[in-house]
Order: C-alpha cells, then structure tokens, then sequence
C-alpha cells in the first residue's frame, strides 16, 4: 500500500498558504516559508522563483478547490435554488472558524496582501468574485424558471447582495471574533428570497 506522501514543493506550498492567510503575504518572507515548511530556501526556490509566484499557485489552487465544489453545487437539478444557495453559503464559509484568516475570507485578505504590481494574482481573485457573481445568478435565474422565486427578482442586484452579504459576514466575523454573524446570513438571505 502507498502512502500519500507530500513532496518538497507541496509542503513549502502548504506553508506558504497558511502563512499568507494568517500572517499575510507582505509579513511572510522566504525565511518564514523556509522554517515553516523546514524545506531549504534552495529546494524552495528550485519550484518557484519568487514569493510572488507562490502566491500565485497559492491563488490557483485556492480558485481550483472552490471553482469545483461550486460547479457541484450548480449541477444539481434535484434541488431547490434555496438549497443550491444553502450550500453555497456553506461552501464559501466552510471552516472559518478554524481557519485564523487575516480577513475572513481566503480571498479577500490574499487579495488585500497582494502588492498592486502583481496583477495576475489580483486579476486571478477578480475573476473568482465575478464568477461566483455568475454563479449565484444562475441559481437565481433557476429559482424563477422553476417558480421558486419572484419573477420580478433582479437578479443582478440580488446576486450582488447575496455575494456581498456573504463577503462581508466573513470578514465581519473575523474581525468581531463573531461566528454567529456569519450563521445568520442564511436565513436572513432566504426570508428576503420568499
């Protein structure tokens, strides 16, 4: 039987990720990453030239994890867009309160850590957010096609409260030390839904 086992590269990534998110991008250097991961600076820099370009892959696999379990959650025909937007919510807010990020959410503070010159990372997490804006309004445009929702719904605006709403429970949460902020935007978004 084999065992899983994580290579150089994975474990200064992993490290990398959990510093980035809990100490930030520009308080984290190499030498954090390196005693962090306990993998030398020259293996570390053999898989990625610079710091940014970890925060990159950091980026892409942080987008790859949610892209997928979204499009689950979308692929779901047998259930109800309150449920799909259920799920969502769960997905998005999954583990926050064991995670220590900075500003909640993964995104928000790898984003307010990315220096303005790297612009593919902040390209790439822009990109994430108006895909997460499509993807609510594809659930709110199930939700009238089905009759589950008004049909006078403004699904652009709604899509942009609901993402909103999320986002900013997230961080509001983590800086109020709050959880329970982030459990009552669920039924709050669903009574405004009905």
């Amino acid at each position: 039987m084999r065992k899983n086992i994580l290579n150089n590269k994975d474990i200064a990534l992993q490290s990398a990720f959990t510093l980035f998110l809990t100490k930030g991008f520009q308080a984290t250097s190499m030498d954090d990453i390196v005693a962090h991961s306990k993998v030398s600076k020259t293996n570390i820099y053999y898989y990625f030239k610079s710091k940014e370009e970890l925060l990159l892959t950091t980026v892409d696999q942080l987008i790859s994890h949610y892209e997928q379990r979204i499009n689950q959650i979308l692929s779901h025909s047998d259930t109800t867009v309150l449920e799909k937007l259920e799920a969502l919510l769960i997905i998005l807010t999954d583990n926050t309160e064991q995670n220590n990020y900075l500003g909640g959410c993964p995104f928000l503070t790898l984003y307010t850590q990315t220096p303005l010159e790297a612009i593919e990372v902040r390209d790439r997490i822009k990109s994430f957010f108006e895909q997460q804006f499509q993807a609510v309004e594809l659930i709110l445009a199930e939700g009238i096609a089905k009759q589950e929702l008004k049909t006078e719904l403004p699904v652009k605006q709604t899509a942009a409260l609901i993402v909103s709403s999320i986002e900013g429970a997230l961080f509001l949460a983590q800086a109020s030390n709050n959880p329970d902020i982030i459990k009552a935007v669920y039924p709050a978004l669903a009574s405004l839904l009905k």
